[in-house]
């Protein structure tokens, strides 16, 4: 068997069968609600590393599509009545456009200024949210949100739940893994590493920062949609900056420019601190602690791009596509 699907295949038994296996052999609802919110922030973790990390482009506003997402659903379903399956692509829909709208003007800044009008961004969307009351209910949040239904499917219970959010997370990283291991993602690369450059080369730079900030976006925004359909309730404190500055640290973490980096580094932000629980709230100074020690010893990330592009191309396949010499060609494959 080749070794794409021996990966593929692990990869699926230990996240359908499992890992659900034994929370239910734990029986504690509040293991399951750790699962679910640990998948949701992967693929929100993920986003964020493709226009941060493969992009170079240093957001803050990721929080703030991941609540527009999650009000868009909320909404749509509370108001309208819209299924699941409408909700999730009008979430992606509604982000991914603002965060396409928002990136035009924005994208002509470039490093620090950047990360400054993200940052605007973010709490112009935030604010918008606590303030607009008769459509958002302000502070209050949204209650009452419909559970997960497909087909006419009760799949409420904590079980379907989390194959669902399993599903789409799965489905998200495929999309994000050929997105950012593709000349797509090598073109995003050289973006970073000088813009000038690139565009010297044919690139066009704007175009593609736009597309990877909207694409990102949109990503956001479906997590935000798992959000309210899995808690069924939604308020502004969810989608802060302390939201956006989480995330960032996940990718970082993790490893800039790294997909696997970015699972790892959700993975560690969510359960580190409910693995200390039990001391309260000395747990975020061993978080912070361990943080700090995780970013002086590997500043490159616990799995950095380089790893990441390396592991890619050796288990799954994804090299260089042969050229008609039998030299390296242009892409992957």
């Amino acid at each position: 068997m080749a070794r794409p699907a021996i990966w593929t295949g692990a990869l699926l038994a230990l996240v359908l069968l499992a890992i659900p296996g034994g929370l239910l052999a734990l029986d504690q609802g509040y293991l399951f609600r750790l699962a679910h919110l640990s998948m949701i922030f992967i693929i929100l973790s993920a986003s964020l590393n493709l226009v941060s990390g493969t992009a170079g482009l240093l957001s803050l506003a990721q929080a703030a599509f991941y609540g527009i997402g999650a009000y868009v659903a909320a909404i749509a379903s509370t108001q309208f009545g819209l299924p699941f399956l409408v909700t999730l692509p009008a979430a992606m829909l509604f982000s991914g456009a603002f965060a396409f709208l928002t990136g035009i003007p924005a994208i002509r800044l470039v490093r620090i200024f950047f990360t400054v009008a993200t940052l605007s961004i973010g709490e112009i969307i935030t604010l918008a949210i606590t303030n607009w009351y008769d459509v958002t209910r302000g502070p209050l949040g949204i209650r009452g949100i419909s559970p997960i239904e497909i087909f006419g499917i009760d799949l409420s219970s904590r079980l379907a739940t989390y194959y669902v959010i399993a599903v789409v997370m799965l489905a998200s990283l495929w999309m994000l893994h050929r997105i950012t291991h593709s000349y797509y993602g090598n073109a995003l690369r050289a973006l970073r590493e000088d813009d000038q450059s690139a565009e010297a080369m044919g690139i066009n730079a704007n175009l593609l920062k736009i597309q990877a900030f909207a694409i990102a976006g949109a990503f956001a925004g479906l997590s935000g949609a798992l959000l309210a359909h899995s808690t069924r309730y939604i308020s502004p404190d969810m989608f802060r900056l302390p939201e956006s500055i989480l995330v960032l640290t996940m990718v970082v973490v993790g490893g800039l420019g790294s997909l696997p980096g970015a699972i790892i580094g959700a993975l560690i932000m969510i359960l580190l601190p409910e693995l200390g629980r039990e001391v309260g709230e000395l747990r975020m100074i061993l978080v912070g602690i361990v943080l700090f020690i995780a970013i002086v010893a590997m500043p490159r990330g616990l799995f950095s791009e380089t790893a990441a592009i390396a592991f890619v191309r050796r288990w799954f396949g994804c090299a260089w596509r042969p050229g008609r010499d039998g030299k390296a060609g242009i892409g992957w494959k």
